[in-house]
């Protein structure tokens, strides 16, 4: 072993400080020098400190903020004010409507599914979940109606898309009082034809999907006890519905994928939700549009502006439908995702309803009517 190998090792390099770190010393030279700023922007404050600071600090002077340079955002041609900001409830600038460019945007239609139900096989109504999820959603809305918008409520002709669109008028004063705004809400709710759900054809006439349900009973049951011959082509089609219910599937795809001669095709369903659209602007115009209806009709209608199944809506879930300036285009939002569709001119679409018997057919959905 070597003299070297003996030796201790060399000692390692100190690395405590005994210097105060850079935070702590800037505080140390501001109270060294009596708490004065060491350099001073044109605004009288500290220029390395942070906003939030320099404008505790002047409240402490008793500066007037107010006096300050105006912002840039302020006065400019985007039409930013603080007063829009505080009536959207948001701590963000946010720019009006009007701002954004292309056409201006003359009603905005919210298409919404009705609340939690106690079963689909009787009309009996919202259950308290359901009632709260509409009031909810009504109370959600508020917030971005303007001072002095015309709001129009209108529904499908059941009791739970009836009760869903009383909760979601509630809903909607209770947060027009809250934000301090005043609006002109339609004291009634009306049904409309042209939103129900769609229909099956039954011996008794159309029928609701849900509705036809207790007359499907009874007709299965007592096929299946007496066994007498075939089932008729109503019965079998919707049979096939309910079963892929029970099974665990998704029943409005088969009907918007299995063309079924005695369910209302879905293309009918979209072309009758333009109907209504276009008969509620033109007899009580207003600034929005709530409609309270299913999830099967809101699904297609989607559809059709998306280009693909964007899946089932759920409880109280909407369709936003922003008409543009001129009646022809609009755009639909649904789920994330915007798209921009025509407005249809019904007058020019071909008439499916021929043959049907007058009592079934909304007024709204006949090509000599609309054109007359």
């Amino acid at each position: 072993m070597t003299t070297s190998e003996l030796q201790p090792p060399a000692a390692l390099p100190r690395t405590e400080r005994n210097d105060a770190p850079a935070y702590l010393q800037r505080y140390l030279d501001r109270e060294g020098r009596g708490g004065k700023p060491h350099e001073v922007d044109d605004r009288g404050g500290e220029s390395d400190a942070p906003l939030y600071l320099r404008r505790f600090r002047d409240r402490r002077t008793g500066a007037n903020p107010l006096e300050q340079p105006v912002p840039e955002w302020q006065g400019s041609d985007l039409g930013v004010t603080q007063a829009r900001a505080r009536q959207t409830k948001s701590k963000e600038i946010v720019p009006p409507d009007t701002a954004a460019a292309g056409p201006r945007t003359v009603t905005q239609v919210h298409i919404i599914r009705h609340g939690e139900t106690q079963g689909y096989s009787t009309e009996s109504g919202l259950t308290p979940l359901g009632s709260w999820q509409a009031h909810r959603r009504g109370f959600d809305i508020s917030k971005g109606v303007r001072e002095g918008e015309r709001i129009r409520i209108v529904c499908a002709e059941t009791n739970r898309a009836r009760q869903t669109a009383e909760q979601i008028r509630k809903g909607l004063l209770d947060g027009l009082t809250m934000w301090g705004r005043s609006a002109d809400v339609s004291a009634e709710i009306e049904g409309m034809e042209e939103f129900r759900n769609f229909q099956v054809w039954t011996p008794e006439g159309l029928r609701d999907v849900t509705g036809a349900f207790r007359l499907y009973q009874k007709e299965m049951e007592r096929y299946e006890r007496v066994a007498h011959g075939d089932r008729p082509l109503w019965l079998v089609e919707i049979d096939r519905f309910w079963r892929t219910q029970q099974g665990g599937g998704d029943p409005i795809t088969y009907w918007t994928q299995i063309p079924m001669l005695c369910f209302e095709p879905p293309s009918a369903t979209i072309r009758r939700f333009w109907a209504g659209i276009r008969r509620v602007r033109e007899g009580t115009p207003g600034d929005r549009i709530i409609v309270a209806t299913h999830s099967g009709p809101i699904r297609v209608f989607a559809m059709a502006a998306h280009g693909y199944d964007p899946g089932e809506p759920y409880n109280t879930e909407e369709v936003i439908v922003k008409l543009l300036e001129g009646d022809t285009g609009a755009f639909l939002a649904y789920r994330n995702r915007v798209s921009e569709v025509q407005v249809p001119a019904l007058d020019e679409l071909p008439d499916w309803w021929e043959g049907l018997s007058g009592s079934a057919v909304p007024s709204s959905l006949r090509a000599k009517e609309v054109s007359a």
